[in-house]
């Protein structure tokens, strides 16, 4: 073959794999949807497709297309699949096992949280205005607004299930990244006297913070309908607030940003720490 039809050839590969990208993300959801990953634990380690079918109540008939999207799920890293062969018949036949990516799937500190309200459709459809936002002047409305006709703070502000759905993405993960980053950066709350988690939810990170540094006095500052449901406890005091309004007095505001391509997007998260002094409070 020559070398420009092979390029050619290599070319489309690419535009096709970019193409259909978005079957990963789905294929993971219909792993969760599924909870294979919840079989696999569930059967000491691996499991087999006939396993994964019943537990999941996959009928007969859709046994195969189950197969395929272990296939999916496999070439993706999402599980390991391995021949072996049965004592009755030896037959070969795939067990499937988890991959360090889906052992986040279970446990105590598992990410179907995040991964759930990443990948549910409002969020999803909403990267289809990306190209229409992009030719607007202002950054408002965002995409998601111009997909839903609302903001995703409006949303969770009316609807209890979408607020619900938000605050327990936004706690698996911080639940995930604190023992991190009180582990690998614990120095920086060494002498603080109190701490304020801006924007913090349920308590999620300043729970593992008092856990960690019992001497540390954590508040933490959310909207009225966030901190109306947030757990009863004597370790973290809850404040109804706006951060764009007033921030109260600490020695220390902890603040998770959530990064933003046109105002929503929930997958790229990092944590910041922020000394009061840095920060007006007026």
């Amino acid at each position: 073959m020559a070398l420009a039809s092979q390029a050619l050839l290599e070319a489309q590969l690419d535009l096709w794999q970019n193409t259909f990208a978005y079957v990963k993300s789905m294929a993971l959801k219909s792993a969760i949807d599924l909870c294979i990953a919840e079989t696999i634990q569930h059967h000491g380690g691996s499991a087999t497709l006939s396993q994964i079918a019943t537990r999941a109540m996959v009928p007969p008939a859709k046994i195969p297309c189950l197969s395929r999207l272990m296939r999916v799920l496999t070439a993706t890293g999402v599980f390991n699949a391995q021949k072996t062969r049965s004592g009755i018949s030896s037959c070969e036949q795939l067990l499937y096992s988890l991959t360090p990516m889906s052992r986040l799937l279970v446990g105590s500190r598992n990410q179907v949280p995040i991964i759930t309200a990443s990948l549910q459709s409002t969020v999803v459809s909403s990267l289809f205005e990306l190209g229409g936002w992009l030719r607007h002047e202002l950054p408002e409305p965002c995409m998601f607004q111009l997909r839903n006709d609302h903001t995703i703070w409006e949303l969770t502000d009316t609807d209890p299930a979408s607020n619900a759905l938000f605050n327990n993405a936004m706690d698996s993960d911080t639940k995930f990244i604190m023992d991190i980053v009180v582990n690998e950066f614990g120095e920086v709350f060494q002498g603080v006297e109190s701490m304020i988690d801006v924007a913090g939810g349920h308590g999620a990170a300043a729970h593992a913070i008092v856990k960690a540094f019992p001497h540390l006095k954590c508040s933490v500052l959310d909207l009225g309908h966030v901190v109306a449901d947030a757990p009863n406890d004597n370790n973290v005091h809850y404040i109804a607030g706006n951060m764009f309004e007033t921030v109260p007095p600490a020695s220390m505001i902890f603040l998770k940003v959530c990064r933003r391509l046109a105002c929503y997007l929930l997958i790229y998260l990092e944590y910041v720490l922020i000394h009061a002094p840095l920060l007006s409070t007026n």
